[in-house]
């Protein structure tokens, strides 16, 4: 599997399929998405200008609730999702997961945004979106995890790897930060503190 990590939170997958989750501020006319996944509806996760750049003629486009009507607009190709729910799209497994805040105020969970717990080639990824570390974060099961650390609006570096030093991955991939929140040499000292059995790669990058 091929991991990509744009800004922000702006993940691509590669291998069988290409999937995009959260692509925001693209810079290249990619238009080679077999999917894409967004969490929630916030400017740094909705990004229609980036949407447009990797979109192609078949693309699906997974998105929660919130972004229905909103999505419609674009294409008639999409599946809204529920929180909690386990779906299947062709050879693609995934669940969601609820992502949202418990001590602060810009995720409410009654939003009910979303992360994405997927399958593919035998192992599960498991996209936060922006998040605190919540009851439903810490039951699930993955082999790779792609963490916010940047504060503020999700979990802070402190958080971040208390968490996945309690879920215990295979591996930790660090998102959100590095832009808009979280000094980019937050993925170093966030791979330093991690628990060693664990492994840490930083992948963040902003194209030029």
């Amino acid at each position: 599997m091929k991991i990509e990590v744009f800004i922000q939170s702006a993940i691509k997958l590669t291998n069988k399929k290409i999937i995009y989750f959260d692509p925001f501020k693209i810079i290249k006319e990619y238009h080679d998405a077999d999917y894409i996944f967004i969490t929630h509806d916030h400017y740094d996760h909705f990004d229609i200008e980036s949407i447009n750049k990797v979109i192609k003629e078949n693309t699906l486009l997974i998105v929660p609730k919130c972004l229905k009507e909103k999505i419609s607009k674009l294409t008639k190709n999409i599946l809204v999702v529920d929180c909690f729910k386990e779906y299947k799209v062709d050879d693609i497994m995934f669940r969601t997961i609820p992502a949202y805040n418990i001590n602060k105020k810009f995720h409410p969970k009654e939003k009910e945004y979303v992360g994405y717990n997927i399958l593919l080639d035998g192992k599960y990824y498991y996209i936060m979106g922006d998040t605190d570390v919540t009851d439903d974060a810490l039951n699930v099961k993955c082999d790779v995890c792609f963490v916010p650390i940047g504060g503020t609006y999700t979990m802070n570096l402190e958080e971040a790897v208390n968490y996945i030093n309690s879920i215990k991955p295979k591996k930790a991939i660090p998102i959100h930060y590095g832009s808009i929140v979280g000094d980019i040499s937050l993925g170093e000292k966030f791979k330093n503190l991690v628990s060693k059995d664990i492994e840490v790669e930083i992948y963040l990058k902003e194209e030029k």
